[in-house]
């Protein structure tokens, strides 16, 4: 094998842990596969032998390009209402082995939600270091500061993942599934008693509208059951959003909203319903329909 193709070869085998960091810290698919891209395109004009270690020299490569862009998104973002909502990985079936490694270590929606309140420097730390180990003296550098400092900024956005006490989704996609289909059964005759059985107490409804308004957020069981019925005219198409239990709902043969339910302790703590329609009909390509 010349030095290109081991040179490709090394990049392949780092490309999945590379497109989970960009993914973590971009909330985009498309624009974590551009920042791994050019990582690659950087090495490939590299000194190669000169790299004691290739995985973090492309880390840090990878990483600064996504601190420039969530630099560039934040300077953009002039209207509040604005938000940038992160990118939904999607199936009909169970993740293939790509989609597994995006989302390891349970990074669902509602983590990538929080992950976007952080300023750039405050995800940077915490997607480094609390996901993939990355020493603080290595983060310092990237953002410019002293390690403290980057240390600083990684326990700054720690308090504020735990603040928004993000649940951890059951493993079990079978119990997941059992779960969600309780709530889709008394949904449909608008049992209010059974809905209230499968729902956590805590149970938070969010739904999310892209940058036309901020986000609808009802909290509590017997809130989220007086809204919770079937859409009228409309159907839904199981998928898996984010490595949970989705549906993609469509009415009048239209895709209308997707639905991502976070399923602890056999009940449903969180639903999260996108109603952003140009995010709405990408799931649906994604899907096929």
């Amino acid at each position: 094998m010349d030095e290109t193709g081991w040179l490709a070869d090394r990049f392949e085998r780092e490309r999945p842990r590379l497109r989970a960091v960009a993914y973590r810290m971009l909330g985009s698919v498309a624009e974590a596969e551009d920042a791994v891209q050019d990582a690659w395109l950087r090495l490939s004009r590299a000194d190669a032998e000169g790299i004691d270690n290739l995985g973090g020299w492309l880390t840090t490569i990878v990483a600064r390009e996504c601190l420039h862009q969530l630099r560039s998104r934040r300077r953009r973002r002039e209207d509040p209402l604005a938000a940038h909502l992160p990118d939904l990985v999607v199936s009909d079936g169970e993740p293939d082995p790509e989609q597994e490694t995006l989302l390891a270590d349970s990074v669902g929606l509602a983590l990538l939600v929080v992950l976007e309140r952080l300023t750039p420097g405050e995800r940077l730390a915490f997607v480094l270091h609390d996901m993939f180990d990355v020493p603080f003296g290595e983060i310092a550098d990237m953002v410019g500061r002293s390690p403290a400092a980057a240390r600083q900024l990684a326990s700054r956005a720690r308090r504020r993942v735990h603040d928004a006490d993000i649940p951890r989704p059951d493993p079990d996609l079978a119990r997941q599934r059992k779960v969600v289909n309780a709530f889709y059964a008394a949904a449909r005759t608008a049992d209010f008693d059974a809905l209230v059985r499968v729902l956590d107490p805590e149970v938070v409804l969010r739904t999310d509208f892209g940058g036309t308004r901020p986000p609808d957020v009802v909290r509590g069981a017997a809130a989220v059951a007086s809204q919770a019925r079937a859409p009228g005219g409309g159907r839904l198409r199981p998928i898996l959003v984010n490595g949970t239990i989705g549906a993609l709902v469509a009415r009048d043969g239209r895709p209308y909203s997707v639905m991502a339910f976070t399923v602890a302790g056999d009940r449903i703590v969180r639903i999260d319903v996108i109603r952003d329609t140009a995010r709405v009909l990408g799931v649906a390509s994604a899907v096929g329909q």
